[in-house]
């Protein structure tokens, strides 16, 4: 059965940082382009990062796009993928106050894609997580 889970959230005052990590399983997330989304309460969810699938070749490893950042976590948020462990990471630096949310990701509806075709937009993911939560605060 595949399933994608979210981990790695928790309370960390400004200018902390994070890492949150979405791994997969039942299915190779190496082939699917990953967003990061995240859903501040009462606002809409909105997709802050990307990175892209990979070719059939799991151990070369070659990306078939750049990843796509959200002006918002620009410079701040990273993301990358370890094939090996089924997995795709976001490093978050610097965390703000306005960057607690329920931070969840998701696949890129088509194989093999990149974040130039699925950009940050929610309708071209499928969402499988509950989710996990940050909170920044002092």
């Amino acid at each position: 059965q595949a399933r994608l889970e979210e981990s790695g959230g928790g309370f960390v005052q400004p200018g902390g940082s994070l890492r949150l990590s979405c791994t997969a399983s039942g299915f190779t997330l190496a082939y699917y382009a990953v967003g990061w989304f995240r859903q501040a309460p009462g606002r809409e969810r909105e997709g802050i990062a990307c990175v892209s699938g990979t070719d059939e070749n799991v151990d070369s490893a070659q990306p078939l796009g750049g990843p796509e950042y959200a002006k918002s976590v620009q410079g701040r948020f990273a993301v990358a993928r370890h094939n090996s462990e089924n997995t795709v990471y976001l490093q978050m630096n610097n965390l703000r106050p306005e960057d607690s949310a329920i931070y969840y990701c998701a696949t890129y509806h088509e194989v093999m894609g990149a974040c130039s075709a699925s950009g940050l937009k929610e309708s071209n993911y499928y969402f499988q997580g509950r989710g996990t939560q940050v909170t920044v605060a002092s």
